[in-house]
């Protein structure tokens, strides 16, 4: 996976990338920034597993999460919804396990985002051990959601620039839903991926911890 750059960066890539999130806006929440930056290098799928169209005051967040997945440069053929339901992803256990294995067998990723390990929402912190399951050796990095993530810490930074950190921005402004909930904040958002890109040395950077690496050292 890894090469390096004349900097010591190291590089990182995956020609099929695929993005796991327990309801619509984690994802963007989560890696927004970062999708933008390579939508148009690499082949994308975002699969969000439940639509939460069973809460009536919820019903626009599905056509708010397209439309938020388009401003990033993700086109809805590649925006999936699964058939779970909200806030019992434990009941589930067993089916989320054989859909991420068929999303194995049918888009063969080789780099996984999902929720981190340290986030404590039931249903982020189910579909994050079945992927860890279903999708052994291959590389997954955990995303955070700030509003229920406690001791995160970024140990993989990936640079991003200004144009991504806006667009991140813009389609999260999508979700008139959550125009009011505090964790959909321009500067709360921008501040989170200024901080990362300081700890990367870097003006932005989106971060995420470690849940599997498998690589190659190449010389």
């Amino acid at each position: 996976m890894p090469s390096q750059r004349h900097n010591n960066n190291m590089n990182f890539f995956g020609k099929r990338t695929l993005f796991l999130g327990a309801h619509p806006d984690d994802i963007e929440l989560g890696c927004g920034a970062l999708i933008h930056n390579i939508a148009k290098k690499t082949d994308i799928l975002c699969v969000t597993l439940s639509d939460n169209q069973r809460n009536p005051n919820l019903k626009n967040v599905k056509d708010e999460h397209i439309e938020s997945m388009r401003i990033l440069g993700v086109p809805q053929e590649k925006v999936l919804f699964g058939p779970f339901t909200t806030r019992i992803f434990q009941d589930s256990r067993q089916e989320i396990l054989e859909y991420f294995l068929k999303l194995r067998r049918d888009f063969k990723p080789d780099l996984i985002f999902v929720h981190s390990k340290q986030d404590v929402h039931q249903d982020h912190n189910t579909m994050t051990e079945e992927a860890l399951r279903a999708f052994r050796g291959i590389t997954v990095l955990g995303f955070d959601v700030v509003r229920s993530s406690y001791g995160f810490f970024p140990h993989f930074l990936a640079e991003v620039t200004e144009e991504d950190a806006d667009k991140k921005i813009e389609a999260l402004a999508q979700y008139e839903t959550y125009r009011n909930v505090y964790y959909f904040n321009s500067e709360l958002t921008r501040s989170i991926m200024v901080r990362h890109g300081a700890l990367a040395e870097v003006p932005f950077a989106e971060g995420f911890d470690i849940l599997r690496i498998v690589g190659r050292f190449g010389e």
